[in-house]
């Protein structure tokens, strides 16, 4: 992954976002204001540019935001929390098709209140906030005027990413390990990669070293350091180095260290294994459809 000059600047302004929005949550003593995927978010606007993501920059707040509220009604209701992820999630899949968006990273912020049981109205400020930063640096950054509109998500691509994860939740709440039913960071790759016309298996593998290996430094990181913002200034250039050893340019895998920080403590130690079941679930069901060759090789 070639670094110049205006890459590590903008790598440096998304760090830095990061570090402060972690540094105000140590401060406030609010873990509801670190929100695991600003860090994916920031890398995939700020950092590699991502056409898709940064098209229309509105949608870089309206998007998350919208289904961060969905999650965080969602969350009051007296469901199982299997079922309000579930129920949550296709609502948030709905919501990005009204505003006719494909912003991956919009099902983690609306899965994370149902993640940390989040119900303090800062966690719905701290969104707006960051999101619209996230926006205001796009703009800032002038490239979106060049980015391509990204295909609108099909019908059928809606119907198998609803199926999937009905699965999925279903599974888990069977054999009774409802906290693995949501992942955010695996989602969110689940839902880009069903988009491609092709997904070739040794990507797909390399997606999911780089889900679990990120999965796998922020546990480890915080279960050596207690403190959050030494955690993430040790764990994100490890994830960037990660993922620059395996080719790739995947802002979801940003998200996990982060993600690591604010999880309940029966889902903490659990992270790794639940990262290598559901990516292997879904990424190896994504390859399935697409019924492509293992040894076809991709950059990402």
């Amino acid at each position: 992954m070639h670094l110049t000059q205006r890459t590590v600047s903008h790598y440096l302004g998304g760090f830095a976002l990061v570090l402060i929005m972690v540094a105000s949550a140590t401060w406030l003593h609010d873990s509801e204001i670190i929100l695991p995927e600003v860090g994916a978010l920031t890398a995939g606007t700020w950092i590699y540019q991502n056409p898709g993501w940064i098209h229309q920059p509105f949608k870089i707040f309206l998007a998350p935001s919208g289904t961060a509220l969905i999650g965080f009604l969602a969350n009051q209701l007296a469901w199982p929390y299997a079922a309000k992820v579930l129920v949550g999630l296709l609502v948030m899949l709905g919501w990005l098709r009204v505003v006719h968006s494909t912003l991956a990273p919009s099902f983690a912020t609306g899965l994370l209140p149902l993640i940390v049981n989040a119900t303090h109205w800062s966690f719905m400020l701290a969104i707006c906030v960051l999101t619209g930063c996230l926006m205001l640096g796009t703009y800032c950054q002038r490239q979106y005027p060049k980015a391509l509109a990204p295909r609108p998500t099909t019908v059928t691509q809606m119907s198998w990413f609803a199926g999937l994860v009905t699965v999925w939740i279903g599974t888990v709440a069977l054999v009774g390990l409802p906290q693995m039913a949501a992942v955010p960071p695996v989602l969110v790759v689940f839902f880009e990669v069903l988009q491609r016309p092709t997904y070739p298996g040794a990507l797909a593998m390399r997606h999911w070293l780089a889900l679990v290996g990120a999965a796998s430094l922020g546990v480890g990181i915080h279960l050596v350091i207690a403190s959050w913002l030494l955690s993430t200034v040790i764990a994100l250039p490890l994830v960037y180095g990660l993922l620059a050893g395996l080719r790739l340019k995947l802002p979801a895998a940003y998200a996990f260290p982060l993600l690591a920080l604010v999880l309940p403590a029966n889902m903490f130690r659990m992270l790794p294994v639940t990262a290598v079941l559901a990516a292997g679930f879904f990424l190896g069901a994504v390859v399935i459809l697409k019924r492509q060759p293992v040894t076809v090789m991709e950059n990402d």
